[in-house]
């Protein structure tokens, strides 16, 4: 993988992860307004974003362990990031909306 490709894959996990995030942080805001059911939602909709990002991660990483060489962007470390912190926060997310379920 040449480094442009490393970029635009970094670019893609970084798309993926950021409308989860956002979708994650609506779900939250539903979740105080009392509406579970669409905070539900919106938490199904960012697990799926997020394993779409995942599995363009996983493929890069595949791609590597058959013995591709992959040169790394500063991107691709962006969307690596990104990627990890929006799984933290859907953690999070997760036992906010139970609490808030318990109200």
């Amino acid at each position: 993988m040449t480094k442009e490709e490393s970029a635009m894959t970094g670019l893609e996990i970084v798309a993926y992860a950021g409308d989860a995030r956002s979708k994650l942080l609506n779900a939250l805001k539903s979740a105080k307004n009392g509406q579970i059911t669409e905070a539900n939602h919106m938490m199904k909709e960012a697990t799926q974003l997020i394993n779409l990002a995942h599995k363009t991660q996983t493929d890069m990483l595949q791609a590597e362990a058959a013995g591709e060489l992959n040169e790394i962007s500063f991107i691709m470390i962006h969307g690596q990031d990104h990627l990890m912190t929006t799984m933290l926060l859907r953690d999070l997310m997760e036992n906010f909306i139970d609490l808030y379920s318990r109200r």
